[in-house]
């Protein structure tokens, strides 16, 4: 074999350029490496290698993303050490979007092809390979979606459009083709239906929702119009063999639907045709680790770059949404014709019945639970889980904290003993610090204690607890009393009889920049959930949130909302970029981000020794502000310190600086 010096002399040597798998931002680039003779067929643009570092000899996993010829560079170039699989694990177009989002953010495209592409299966990968074709898709046939007039969304999905669609508030029932009958919300049933319509035109479809509940739902909306082959499972629930496989599976040629959670946006799909994203505000599509990328705005960049069709779904619209609305960017669409929930707003009121006055109902809504329950079962929304969500000392009522590390007491139930929130440890012996008392009492209700009260209050009716301690999926249709807690409702046979949202006072009452958009979001959503024309009793709640739930225009709130952000200068209205690290670096990094026009907010101090940073900035200086963020926190990872007492040099500095661009928790903070 021709070593590299005569390679290049003969002009005959390719360069890979290759993408270090490395969490360090200094090293988020391409690196040319030298592509030896016999790896020459193997090595293309996708494909796992293992290539060789300048220090100490160390070999390091990267993926190829171009090769190119050598041209006129003249130096020694190292060589790809090997060709780990022949697979094209990352193809152009997740590239492209790992490397624009990436740069949106000021983050690494590595740490985006980490969510992209899951770690490498080898048996699953035999399997893959010795399959020696690809399975046989079925014929799919589109499914008319008439909810928002004859071939609207077909028109639109064909067209490549840009929608915000508010969902059908509706249960259906749906029949997949190898399982037994089910109930899905309407939003699953039409998201299924706009997928299929897709695939029926030769193209793939992603579809996101937050979590696994969702997931369920969608996956048996689409079993309803879809054949097994055609519907691929990619989530972080599924075991690293599953989901290895199914994302295999997504890199064949034919046409399929892909359902995930928020890294499902970053899914290979071959002739993409339409991204479809169910209630885009609910927080689990806000990505924890870095870059912390929104699914939404994932979407956003991945839809520009190859001309697919993108829906929003929701029962209730996010500002983010209704920004793109107002610019022009994204078309609301509603169904046609519409029946409106019905949605009784009542206050808390005395009652002379004991036991309604213990289960917090209003009388009017005690009616209507009794009456609903005569012939179908009944979902009660609850704002905390457990049994109370905090405990007080009898005498001075003051909250009741661990002897040990100070933290609240919770009980999980009436009869068990009181524990550390913090550190677990159990309050037997507790006194209380303030008065040297030994008497506890339970403060507010938890979704047990509610089910103890309303067991109480309804003898003979089943009682279910749905929370993240007692995950329910679905109920049956006879007569039951579901207390659940927000986002933990599960979807009833036929629709509930009644939905009774209690606690709507203290969840309206927390401070935060999002909290009508919340309530909105979690009230809604249980309304979706009612039977057609059952009653939905509001406690507690008046005002603008109760007349919007009642008249069903959440897209006019969340339009009176963004007004009120854009003369604040609030997020969504404008981009925000959260700088957190020492005083030096923070300060350094404001200073090479300083744009005419831009807010700073801050420094606020956090624990010793990190400081904390607002830069508020409109849209159109966003990749400026990014880049020199990015270009400071590159700085920062790579400057240097002397080792204090040492003749040893410089060592690597400790991370100084965290940049989040697009970060509202700051705003969430009371």
């Amino acid at each position: 074999m021709p070593t590299v010096s005569e390679a290049a002399s003969a002009g005959a040597l390719s360069v890979a350029k290759v993408l270090i798998d490395s969490p360090l931002p200094q090293l988020d680039r391409l690196f040319d490496y030298g592509i030896p003779g016999a790896m020459v067929e193997a090595a293309m643009p996708g494909v796992r290698v293992r290539v060789p570092l300048r220090s100490a000899g160390r070999v390091a996993d990267g993926i190829i993303v171009e090769v190119s010829p050598r041209g006129d560079y003249a130096g020694v170039l190292s060589e790809l050490d090997s060709v780990v699989s022949p697979i094209k694990v990352l193809t152009p177009e997740v590239w492209a979007l790992a490397r624009r989002a990436a740069d949106r953010a000021s983050g690494s495209a590595t740490d985006i092809v980490r969510l992209a592409v899951p770690k490498r299966q080898v048996r699953v990968e035999t399997a893959f390979l010795a399959a020696d074709t690809p399975p046989d898709g079925e014929p799919v046939t589109a499914v008319p979606i008439d909810a928002y007039g004859p071939g609207v969304l077909e028109g639109a999905i064909a067209a490549n459009e840009r929608l915000a669609i508010d969902a059908v508030p509706l249960v259906r029932e749906v029949h997949p083709l190898d399982a037994d009958p089910s109930w899905a919300g309407g939003w699953a049933v039409t998201m299924a239906a706009a997928a299929a319509a897709t695939i029926a035109a030769g193209r793939s479809a992603i579809l996101a929702v937050p979590d696994y509940r969702d997931q369920e739902q969608l996956q048996s909306a689409l079993a309803a119009v879809l054949p097994a082959s055609s519907i691929v499972r990619l989530d972080a629930r599924q075991s690293n063999p599953d989901r290895y496989r199914a994302f295999l599976r997504c890199l064949q040629d034919d046409p399929v639907a892909i359902i995930g959670n928020r890294s499902v946006i970053y899914a290979p799909a071959s002739k993409l045709g339409l991204i479809a994203l169910w209630d885009d505000g609910d927080p689990l599509h806000s990505e924890p680790l870095s870059p912390y990328v929104h699914a939404r705005d994932a979407a956003l960049l991945r839809q520009e770059q190859q001309s697919c069709a993108l829906m929003f779904f929701g029962h209730s619209r996010s500002t983010e949404v209704e920004r793109l609305v107002e610019i022009g960017w994204v078309r609301s669409v509603s169904p046609r014709p519409l029946q409106l929930p019905k949605v009784i707003p009542t206050s808390q009121q005395s009652s002379n019945d004991r036991l309604a006055a213990q289960a917090r109902i209003p009388s009017s809504a005690w009616k209507i639970a009794r009456t609903a329950l005569e012939t179908g079962p009944v979902l009660v929304q609850v704002a905390r889980p457990g049994y109370a969500p905090r405990l007080a000392c009898a005498e001075c009522q003051q909250t009741a904290r661990c002897m040990r590390c100070e933290g609240p007491l919770l009980q999980k139930s009436a009869r068990s003993t009181p524990a550390c929130t913090w550190c677990g440890a159990l309050a037997a012996a507790w006194k209380c610090q303030h008065c040297e008392g030994e008497k506890l009492r339970f403060v507010g209700n938890g979704s047990s204690r509610t089910a103890e009260d309303l067991g109480r209050a309804f003898p003979g009716i089943r009682v279910i607890v749905a929370d993240g301690d007692h995950p329910v999926q679905t109920v049956g249709s006879g007569p039951a009393l579901v207390i659940a807690t927000r986002g933990a409702e599960p979807i009833a046979a036929g629709g509930y009889r009644a939905v009774l949202l209690l606690d709507g006072e203290q969840m309206a009452a927390r401070e935060s920049l999002r909290v009508g958009e919340d309530c909105l979001r979690w009230w809604s959503n249980a309304v979706a959930l009612a039977a057609g024309g059952a009653p939905t009793v509001l406690v507690g709640v008046g005002g603008t949130l109760a007349s919007t739930l009642v008249t069903w225009r959440q897209a006019d709130f969340a339009r009176a909302e963004l007004a009120d952000r854009r003369s604040l200068r609030f997020p969504p209205a404008i981009r925000v970029a959260t700088v957190t690290g020492s005083v030096d670096a923070v300060s350094a990094a404001v200073a090479a981000s300083g744009i005419a026009g831009s807010d700073v907010l801050g420094p606020v101090d956090l624990e010793p020794p990190l400081v904390r940073t607002i830069l508020r900035f409109d849209y159109a200086h966003g990749a400026e502000v990014a880049a020199a963020l990015r270009s400071e926190l590159i700085r920062s990872a790579t400057s240097r310190r002397k080792r204090t007492g040492s003749r040893q040099g410089y060592a690597p500095a400790a991370p100084s600086l965290r940049i989040r661009l697009d970060d509202v928790e700051p705003f969430l903070e009371s």
